[in-house]
């Protein structure tokens, strides 16, 4: 049974049968990225359309248990069917408006490693729906502003000559979430998504990534406010909210993810856990890495070859 008071909650379990048993108004912020219908291992491929259907019965009761000044946060990417591509956040946004939610961004994520396409080009990103219950709803800005690339240029003219023309905390990080390395020059945020070199890395073949969930912890809750996942996975959203002094509650019917997200938490309280530092600028290759690997040997002989 669900405890207000508590501050982490890890439950075992269907995700439509335990929203039931939530109590209503009670989660600031509700993120998750749902099954994407691709026949992994953790989800069985229907019907696109009987796929749909399912989310909007969880969405129903994600509306019902959204604070009236809460957030949903829905990450999506495609339905692929035979090669064709179904983006999902056009599926999804009748369905949240048809609650009466409000769009406040539609942010793209985009990532430069992922699974290689043959006969299209190769997906590198995916889209979260940022939707409000009300026109009243928690936005904080200034946690996750970005460095200002001019953070001294001043009004040259006007009543306001010689003060600062931008905010000294910085700038709006915008809606498009890239090149985190460069974020110094042009206030892009780049988040990696959590391949098999990521430190955060376990057998979970869709992890979030920790940082991700942490610029809308930070920018959509307060404190000691609540955030649930409802495909809690090994639990990076709750160890995102519990960073961040946040209370944080999971839902995932895979005891194998749950396991490994009690053992997640345990390793963060310990201060053991493996996290990819938030704003941490991606490794970008130079290109001398792979000469420096092959055998001189082997150069020689092609410059031969060559004269």
């Amino acid at each position: 049974m669900f405890q207000p008071e508590e501050h982490i909650v890890v439950k075992e379990g269907d995700t439509f049968s335990e929203l039931k048993q939530l109590p209503t108004n009670t989660f600031k912020l509700i993120i998750s990225s749902p099954p994407y219908n691709l026949g992994k291992e953790y989800e069985k491929q229907v019907n696109l359309n009987h796929y749909l259907d399912w989310q909007r019965g969880i969405i129903s009761e994600l509306h019902r248990v959204v604070s009236d000044e809460g957030s949903i946060v829905w990450q999506v990417g495609n339905y692929v069917n035979e090669g064709e591509i179904f983006p999902l956040d056009v599926y999804f946004y009748p369905i949240f408006k048809s609650f009466n939610m409000q769009l406040r961004n539609r942010i793209v994520w985009h990532f430069d490693h992922g699974l290689h396409a043959s006969n299209r080009f190769s997906g590198r990103y995916e889209v979260l729906l940022w939707f409000t219950k009300t026109k009243e709803y928690t936005f904080n800005l200034d946690p996750v502003r970005v460095p200002s690339k001019y953070p001294g240029k001043r009004h040259y003219k006007g009543n306001k000559i010689g003060q600062l023309s931008g905010n000294p905390l910085g700038k709006n990080p915008s809606d498009y979430w890239t090149l985190i390395g460069e974020e110094w020059e042009t206030g892009i945020i780049d988040i990696p998504n959590v391949k098999s070199n990521h430190p955060e890395k376990t057998s979970h073949p869709c992890q979030f990534p920790i940082e991700l969930i942490e610029r809308c912890v930070l920018a959509l809750t307060e404190e000691q406010d609540w955030v649930l996942d409802p495909f809690g996975g090994v639990g990076s959203s709750l160890i995102a909210a519990i960073k961040n002094n946040r209370k944080g509650m999971i839902i995932d019917q895979e005891p194998e993810y749950i396991e490994i997200a009690i053992q997640r938490i345990n390793a963060f309280q310990a201060g053991t856990l493996k996290i990819r530092p938030l704003g941490k600028p991606i490794f970008t290759s130079t290109g001398k890495e792979k000469i420096a690997q092959i055998p001189t040997e082997w150069l020689t002989n092609q410059q031969d070859k060559l004269l």
